[in-house]
């Protein structure tokens, strides 16, 4: 069991205070913060308040090898982005029938969350911004590494990625974004929830609630 005191952070929430003090100097700039759903988004929230920045998701998906789909070949992103791992098609020796007929099932379970999530609301242009994919913890960091591709691929200018917690072999092989931030970066790792006190599940309306408040907050109040 982890001890007390590898418990840094009180939740989700707190995590985002605490990234966002460490990333006030992108205050002012030309900033979008994106959070990995679901769990990612309560960290980004907070980070968005403290950049006074325009919150997202980043909606993206795995493309696993058909016959062992816990092995990535790929991943596809909204506004039809898609990263492909020629070594692994090459070893795995996948068919463009076999990926297309996956990429097929996979942007339609993307769209599926988009549409859930978004709630008629168009996807924050992020071009030519300085992206903060931002996620509640990272282990391996095959999420956070997709998500950064997808974003240059977006035509973001600058892509940085910022966490509570990583392990310091993840922060050290980390070579996808052009900055990563991570609060903590223990050399002996544990799993990402024994950093927190609170690491309850997240679920698709708390994700929904929060970009609804957030993009209402970014509106006025008046809305418009």
């Amino acid at each position: 069991m982890p001890s007390k005191e590898s418990r840094t952070f009180v939740d989700r929430t707190d995590a985002g205070r605490q990234l966002g003090q460490r990333l006030a100097g992108l205050r002012g700039q030309d900033v979008v913060v994106l959070g990995l759903p679901r769990g990612g988004v309560p960290v980004a929230f907070e980070v968005a308040n403290a950049l006074d920045a325009p919150l997202d998701v980043i909606v993206v998906r795995k493309l696993g090898v058909p016959f062992r789909p816990e092995v990535a070949m790929g991943a596809i992103g909204e506004g039809g982005t898609r990263v492909l791992d020629a070594h692994v098609l090459s070893q795995a020796h996948v068919t463009e029938e076999d990926l297309q007929t996956l990429e097929t099932k996979e942007r339609q379970l993307l769209e599926e969350r988009r549409i859930r999530y978004r709630q008629g609301r168009i996807r924050t242009d992020i071009h030519g911004q300085i992206v903060v994919v931002v996620d509640d913890g990272m282990a391996t960091g095959s999420t956070a590494r997709v998500a950064c591709q997808v974003a240059k691929q977006l035509g973001a200018a600058r892509v940085i990625v910022a966490v509570p917690v990583a392990p310091a072999s993840t922060v050290a092989s980390f070579t996808e974004a052009d900055e990563i931030v991570s609060l903590i970066s223990p050399r002996r790792f544990e799993a990402v929830g024994c950093y927190y006190n609170d690491f309850s599940a997240t679920d698709d309306d708390e994700v929904v609630t929060l970009l609804d408040a957030a993009a209402r907050s970014r509106s006025g109040p008046d809305g418009g």
